[in-house]
């Protein structure tokens, strides 16, 4: 590879990095906008909405949520994560259940009710995903996967550093 094409190459990589950063962006510009819909709709508050989205991840991932790691996740005090999560549960959106590997935790997840309110809603957006995909072959969305997949690895991994304690690195 000449100089010259060396230099297109970082140059042509620089703006896809920044494209996929802006795109990032405007996928959670809007996303926010629509869980706000969601959460208004529904008489949530938007830390209710917040808590569902660690909630479904977590499960979604295989790793369900104590309420102490939604505290922790949510950045709110035990009190005020017990009132939100006492809460919730009354609305019938979450639900507890023991954890079946260690019957001393409780582990949070989507209530039925809750998986149908929230499918409901957001059914039509999932199908406009996949309608806006269907054109897209299948090795361009599982290198999208590959890249989104590194960017919430190193999100996270940010986090974690800036809510690390300075003497625990």
């Amino acid at each position: 590879m000449t100089p010259s094409d060396e230099a297109a190459d970082i140059a042509a990589r620089t703006r896809a990095e920044t494209e996929i950063a802006t795109d990032i962006r405007a996928l959670t510009a809007i996303s926010e906008q629509i869980a706000q819909l969601f959460a208004h709709s529904h008489s949530l508050r938007s830390n209710d909405f917040r808590a569902l989205m660690h909630i479904a991840t977590a499960d979604a991932e295989g790793d369900p949520l104590t309420a102490g790691q939604l505290r922790e996740l949510m950045g709110l005090s035990s009190a005020a994560i017990t009132y939100l999560v006492e809460r919730m549960i009354a609305s019938g959106h979450i639900q507890r259940e023991t954890d079946p590997a260690d019957r001393r935790r409780v582990l949070l997840h989507y209530s039925d009710h809750g998986m149908a309110v929230a499918g409901e809603f957001f059914h039509p957006v999932g199908q406009r995903t996949r309608s806006a995909m269907s054109a897209l072959p299948t090795a361009d969305l599982l290198a999208a996967h590959r890249v989104l997949n590194a960017v919430v690895t190193a999100m996270r991994e940010h986090h974690t550093d800036l809510t690390q304690p300075a003497g625990d690195a």
